[in-house]
């Protein structure tokens, strides 16, 4: 059986290379109708992917990226162009900006009021990011 094997490394930390991961599960159910199922871990995950033809694994840690895919008889006459487009989608979500890595703007100060009276100021709360489907 043909084989894929792809290997990244990433300086994302885990938080966002688990994003990264769940994002490409996603888009693999979408895309390719496969069937996905995600394993969070405390040092590492593994998402476990398969549809007619195609099984595999993506394993997701803190520094790197790795998949291991084996083909059947007919995806394997498209290995090159399958491995290319897995790896492209792969960096596309390595290299998209992420919240962690956002700066602000710093925020303006306020002038203290005149008769003396402290202004309070409302934080913002970050935006939480919507679930996932795992």
């Amino acid at each position: 059986m043909p084989e894929i094997h792809i290997h990244r490394e990433h300086h994302l930390g885990f938080t966002e290379a688990r994003n990264v991961g769940l994002s490409w599960a996603e888009k693999a159910e979408k895309k390719f109708d496969m069937d996905c199922t995600y394993e969070e871990g405390d040092a590492q995950d593994t998402l476990y992917f398969s549809r007619a033809g195609v099984k595999g694994t993506l394993l997701v840690d803190a520094r790197q990226l790795e998949m291991k895919a084996e083909l059947g008889f007919l995806f394997g006459a498209f290995k090159a162009r399958i491995e290319a487009e897995i790896g492209e989608q792969l960096d596309a979500l390595l290299n998209a900006p992420h919240p962690a890595a956002r700066k602000t703007a710093p925020a303006k100060k306020k002038a203290p009021a005149q008769d003396g009276a402290e202004h309070k100021t409302a934080s913002r709360a970050p935006a939480k990011a919507a679930a996932r489907k795992a």
